[in-house]
């Protein structure tokens, strides 16, 4: 697991480090300062053999300063460099400042200084002039929408006038109007090509619109001591092997699934759970079918086992057997039949999975799902959903931010993990995982791990049958969603485009091949 840091949080271990004495403001910087340059010559190696031209835009903060470092540094490299200021030297903070009288006593260049309201028609000249346009401006300090000047170099115009030029546009630590928290733009942002940022990444880098708008991202050490808390959001990465079956076990050392399936045409939504959930290691799946589809699924699957469920009480009864330990009830179940079988499976007490039709079946009344719910349960609401079922946690989210930090979906998975009691999976490119006790988790198909075609029908049906049998195998709620959600993504990355949901568990073989190599 990787740690993703909010501002604040930051800002925090910066400030722990600064006071104990460990370091200073002013080395901070410096090591920031150098952390992009080295990131840029890594990432662009032409760059470092030739000497180019940079502009360097600083903002009224720290992340001007680092700005500023950056600029001598560049020059020091033999580049010819440009440091345009938005704001008044000396309302800079001190270390900023330091760096700022450090520019200026090794430039003949004056620094271009820019307080608002300024003129802009001279600014959008200059991006095509540049190798280099270093964002400086505002980074992980920004509460308000960006505005002004500057925002001239995230229209469509500029951006399509400086890639025709070649220009890279490079961020310090986030691009300047992307909220660090939440990943959301506050007014208008300079899109990236490459974001650099300290110690660990933002949470805003993984999230909503901060992965169109970094480009790549870097992370660089800057000294700082690392700290471990219930808040801090983990990236899911680099998930240990689940496959442990050694030769002393048998089928029911690795549980026995139940996954409940819809009527007669509506039988595929289950299937795919029920194959997702064999293929990560359950010893066992079982179909709950209705009598009127047996002939249907029979024809369909051979590993799998069927069993006639017609109503709650035939569920009840067979919940009698205890080896029965995960169940899975949404996949096509049909909103009336999951509204009848819901409150059965959740009285038994089971590991339990509620996807699709069993969260719709409860828009009307969430909070009389809520009170059955017990914390061996995990929902898996997409965006439509999670409005169904938490409306006013979704309105908070939607809102266009006008401050920041910004409403973040970690804030609302949170927050909706805590009002069910249970381990919640808001699904989508990032997804977010959240327990009760404020552990949070982000499954991020972005950067290396982009995996568009996952964009399918039944892939979250699979997602659905992966974490049931990892739960039937023993997983706790959260392990076994964060699990699930790290193979779903390998699986799809494993095949490629042209995925259609089938294929995603008939990956799960190669992708554990592939861990233990």
């Amino acid at each position: 697991m990787t740690e993703l840091l909010t501002a604040a949080q930051m800002r925090a271990i910066e400030q722990a480090a600064i006071k104990s004495g460990e370091v200073t403001g002013l080395e901070l910087m410096e090591r920031a300062g150098r952390g992009v340059v080295e990131a840029i010559f890594e990432e662009w190696p032409e760059l470092a053999k030739t000497s180019g031209r940079a502009v360097v835009l600083c903002g009224p903060g720290n992340n001007g300063g680092d700005g500023f470092v950056v600029a001598r540094l560049l020059k020091e490299w033999g580049w010819e460099v440009e440091v345009i200021l938005y704001g008044d030297p000396e309302k800079l903070p001190p270390d900023a400042r330091t760096n700022y009288e450090r520019w200026k006593e090794q430039s003949e260049v004056a620094v271009r200084q820019i307080n608002p309201p300024p003129l802009v028609d001279d600014y959008l000249k200059f991006p095509p002039e540049f190798d280099l346009v270093i964002d400086g401006l505002f980074g992980t300090g920004l509460t308000r929408p960006f505005q002004g000047v500057f925002t001239l170099l995230a229209s469509e115009d500029a951006r399509h006038l400086m890639r025709r030029h070649g220009a890279r546009v490079v961020a310090i630590d986030v691009p300047s109007g992307l909220c660090a928290d939440s990943g959301r733009v506050l007014g208008s942002v300079i899109e990236a090509d490459l974001t650099v940022t300290f110690h660990d990444m933002k949470v805003g880098h993984m999230i909503n619109d901060g992965p169109v708008n970094c480009g790549l991202v870097r992370t660089k050490p800057i000294g700082l001591q690392r700290q471990m808390s219930n808040k801090v959001v983990q990236l899911v990465s680099n998930m240990s092997v689940p496959w442990t079956k050694t030769t002393r076990d048998h089928k029911y050392s690795h549980g026995h699934a139940l996954i409940l399936s819809g009527g007669s045409g509506k039988t595929g939504a289950a299937r795919l759970a029920a194959r997702g959930a064999l293929r990560i290691g359950a010893g066992l799946v079982t179909l709950g079918v209705l009598p009127a589809a047996l002939l249907e699924v029979a024809a369909h699957v051979t590993s799998i086992m069927l069993r006639r469920i017609e109503d709650g009480g035939v569920l009840s009864e067979i919940l009698e057997d205890d080896r029965l330990n995960a169940l899975c009830l949404g996949p096509g179940l049909g909103l009336h039949r999951a509204r009848e079988l819901v409150p059965v499976a959740l009285e038994a007490g089971r590991a339990t999975v509620l996807d699709a039709d069993a969260l719709t079946a409860f828009a009307d009344d969430p909070a009389d799902l809520f009170g059955q719910l017990h914390e061996n349960c995990v929902l898996t609401p997409h965006g439509g959903e999670f409005a169904r079922l938490f409306p006013d946690i979704a309105e908070q989210l939607a809102a266009v931010p006008t401050t920041g930090p910004a409403c973040s979906k970690v804030d609302a998975t949170r927050e909706a993990a805590k009002r069910a009691g249970c381990v919640v999976l808001f699904k989508g490119a990032d997804t977010v995982i959240a327990a009760p006790d404020g552990r949070c988790a982000i499954n991020a198909a972005h950067y290396d791990r982009s995996a568009p075609w996952l964009a399918t029908a039944g892939s979250g049906d699979v997602l659905a049958g992966f974490i049931t049998g990892l739960l039937a195998r023993g997983f706790a709620p959260m392990q076994a969603a964060e699990t699930a959600a790290w193979l779903h993504v390998e699986c799809a990355r494993q095949f490629g485009p042209g995925l259609i949901a089938e294929d995603l568990p008939e990956q799960l073989p190669k992708v554990f091949r592939n861990l233990v190599t």
